[in-house]
């Protein structure tokens, strides 16, 4: 038999250095390997990063013309780009002179289109040599900043969409174009608000910045911890307590994060030492830190920073995003609590004693009020206000509470007191590190967003986005499902190579015109490119959460992946009830307040149960597990009724539910005749072990509850005994469940078996 991989119970499981510091790595490949300065550089960093967030804070309640917030947005994140991001890894902690020309270079492009004016924009047919030079500056210093955050692969992707600008009429029927020169594409990409100044970047400088800055406010006021600290102390003690435990902190932590990768590294360094302890084995650990990452990324009231986008494509209200992400949220996490609560029978998990820091009482009220900034987002939105002054009186709100407790005070208490001072308990304030950490936190997803955008001028000056729909239109014969399913592959593939953020933009101009043209609305078009966008996180070879997660656990990463898969391939599926059938759009709520208010509660009702019942039977049909182990029969069952629940029509639904009752059925006979362990077994067993020098005890008159199933591992100190063989010919059961008293031992000393060895010393009914 091979070595179990999950360690044992009664070790402390502890992740090394090396294991942190590879899950690092990814978040750097994902938010870009970032300088750490000391000194004058570090100080001139914070400054500017600082004011860059004061800049944005008071661009929400003041009044700054598009014209100039755009330019201004985007140099400063081009600034600040060239000075934290290293050009290559052997120039990391420093800043070279090429850096400073370049971050110098940035400025000027913006001071000379805003100094140009109106004449500068009505131009833009026939732009003049200099408005050509620092339009080309621009794109290739967005292009670098990408390579430096977010890698290679974006800007390749975008000098493919400029070369398919500049030669698409050398390009074959239905491809072509009548091609643009230098000028005349410049000019679109850098003299209007149609390109790199679009709608990406104006979503950027208006709404991602301020959710950044007040994730970063809430960071350094102890809301992270204080969301792990709740969770641990809400779902500990139980069987199902860990993976409860992942899966609360992961909705709780991710939310202001928005990110998953961050979220996984985060949480998995101080949860899966209690994953491990309560039964996990160290891919489906991993597996289950990934999913919970990515519900980071779909949950309100935050979402991530495609969702922003959404609204401002679809012109409509943040709020109305929030609202269509509701049902899907709950679905998700309903498919991971039924997974967790599977894989508690799976692994027979025992009741863990998480250590807490205190009880949920005591917790909520000291720290009550990190959920009040959480939600008063939502709560200024409800109130009539814009997103960006909710966000911004929610960042207010958050810097307000902080104040309630010395321990998360962004200005120490002492500041007020004048006991210490005051410079240096300013400069080495929270406060002034969460206003740096929020522009520096931005720097990755603005550059993606102003490089999306040439890839979005591109798709309007070239009308690439109806002739891709036209040729998915036609691939698929004219149906509705394999329009959608080739949709959701070209989403899936673009998401591999770029970051959520960019594969939703990128999808949404050139994949989302071909649902709409077959009758989608668009909000559930919109969505369904989101979501697949957000599940690219999880697909090899650029699994980044699954990959982190498996440096923490150090489980392997594919397998690692699959596992991720496991947990959240429900969510793969919902997707196309949005699309697939009228009724699906019941999920989203029908895409806003207003159509919510006459929409019909019992269809909504209806296909909502329908949802939970298909992502109920797929959890079991891909866990094989229900309400015993299943047989492949009745596994299969599962699984096809998973998928007929899912596909939105009556003939679908009997399928789907059918299999579902003739599954369960067939199972409860089963678990009824299923035979019990018998009282000689112990005696024998333990004979058999008294013969070679150990003692086992065990109450002869226990039998397992009706479907409980017993391990079939066998010790290793068992592994060449001459005694193995026998215990397997001779046992029904050895008694070796958490609420036996299995006594362990030579004959002169005897001693309680941990819960980890009554499972090694368990036999096959």
């Amino acid at each position: 038999m091979s070595e179990p991989k999950t360690p044992d119970r009664d070790e402390d499981v502890v992740i090394s250095e090396d294991a942190l510091k590879k899950a690092e790595e990814y978040i750097e490949e994902e938010e870009g390997a970032a300088n750490k300065f000391a000194g004058f550089l570090a100080a001139f960093v914070t400054f500017s990063a600082v004011a860059m967030s004061a800049f944005h804070l008071y661009t929400a309640y003041g009044i700054v013309p598009t014209q100039t917030l755009r330019p201004v947005h985007v140099a400063w994140v081009l600034f600040l780009g060239f000075l934290v991001f290293p050009v290559a890894k052997r120039f990391r902690h420093r800043i070279m002179w090429w850096d400073w020309i370049l971050a110098l270079m940035s400025v000027a492009v913006a001071v000379y289109l805003i100094q140009g004016g109106d004449d500068f924009t009505d131009r833009n047919t026939s732009p003049n040599r200099w408005d050509i030079f620092f339009g080309i500056a621009l794109i290739l210093m967005v292009m670098e900043v990408m390579r430096r955050t977010n890698g290679w692969i974006m800007p390749v992707i975008t000098s493919a969409f400029i070369l398919y600008a500049l030669f698409g009429a050398y390009l074959p029927h239905p491809w072509t174009h009548k091609g643009y020169e230098v000028g005349r594409l410049i000019g679109h990409m850098y003299m209007t608000l149609e390109g790199i100044y679009g709608v990406a970047v104006d979503v950027s400088s208006s709404l991602i910045i301020l959710f950044t800055i007040f994730g970063a406010f809430l960071q350094y006021s102890g809301a992270g911890k204080f969301y792990i600290d709740f969770s641990f102390a809400a779902m500990g003690g139980k069987p199902t307590g860990a993976g409860k435990t992942v899966v609360l902190a992961s909705f709780l932590l991710g939310g202001p994060s928005g990110s998953g990768v961050a979220t996984t590294v985060t949480l998995g360094a101080v949860a899966y030492p209690m994953l491990a302890k309560a039964g996990y084995e160290k891919d489906a650990a991993g597996g289950l830190l990934a999913a919970g990452g990515l519900g980071a990324i779909i949950s309100p009231p935050v979402l991530g920073a495609a969702a922003f986008l959404i609204a401002e494509f679809l012109k409509i209200s943040y709020l109305d995003v929030l609202l269509m992400a509701c049902i899907p949220t709950v679905l998700f996490y309903l498919a991971l609590f039924l997974m967790v609560e599977i894989d508690a029978r799976k692994f027979h998990m025992h009741e863990l004693l998480v250590e807490k820091v205190d009880t949920v009482w005591h917790l909520t009220r000291r720290y009550w009020y990190h959920f009040l900034s959480l939600i008063s987002i939502v709560a200024f939105m409800m109130w009539g206000f814009s997103p960006v002054l909710s966000v911004f009186w929610a960042t207010v709100v958050s810097f307000v509470t902080s104040f309630l407790r010395s321990d998360t005070a962004l200005f120490s208490h002492d500041l007020f007191r004048g006991k210490r001072p005051i410079l240096p308990l300013i400069f080495k304030s929270p406060f002034l590190k969460a206003m740096e950490g929020g522009s520096l936190g931005v720097l990755n997803v603005a550059a993606t967003c102003a490089g999306a955008g040439i890839i979005v001028g591109v798709v309007t000056l070239t009308g690439l986005g109806l002739k891709f729909s036209s040729i998915v239109i036609d691939l698929a014969g004219g149906s509705l499902l394999m329009t959608a399913v080739y949709t959701s592959l070209v989403v899936w593939i673009v998401g591999l190579a770029v970051p959520v953020t960019a594969s939703y933009i990128i999808c949404a101009v050139i994949a989302a015109p071909a649902l709409i043209k077959l009758g989608v609305p668009d909000f559930a078009a919109h969505m369904f490119i989101f979501y697949y966008a957000v599940l690219s996180e999880v697909s090899p070879p650029t699994a980044l959460s699954p990959f982190a997660a498996a440096a923490i656990t150090g489980g392997d990463p594919y397998k690692t992946t699959m596992q991720c898969w496991k947990y959240t391939v429900p969510a793969f599926l919902v997707p196309f009830m949005f699309v697939l059938d009228p009724s699906g759009q019941g999920l989203l709520l029908m895409g806003s307040t207003k159509a919510l208010a006459a929409a019909n509660w019992w269809s909504i009702a209806e296909v909502t149960l329908t949802a939970a019942v298909g992502i109920a039977a797929l959890a079991g049909g891909f866990q094989g597990w229900a309400l015993i182990k299943t047989n492949s029969l009745e596994r299969w069952m599962l699984i096809i009724a998973g998928f007929a629940l899912v596909y939105p029509t009556r003939l679908g639904d009997l399928i789907g539910f059918g299999f579902v009752i003739g599954a369960l059925g067939m199972q409860f006979l089963r678990r009824r005749s299923m035979p019990a362990a018998t009282a000689w077994a112990l005696p024998a067993a333990g004979a058999a072990l008294e013969g070679r020098g150990y003692s086992v005890k065990g109450r002869a008159d226990w039998k397992p509850s009706s479907g409980e199933s017993i391990p079939r591992a066998m010790p290793r100190t068992l592994k060449s005994s001459p005694i193995s063989d026998g215990l397997m010919r001779r046992c029904t059961a050895l008694v070796a469940f958490r609420r036996e008293s299995v006594m362990l031992g030579s004959p002169s000393e005897t001693r309680t078996a941990s819960p980890q060895e009554m499972r090694k010393w368990a036999c096959v009914v």
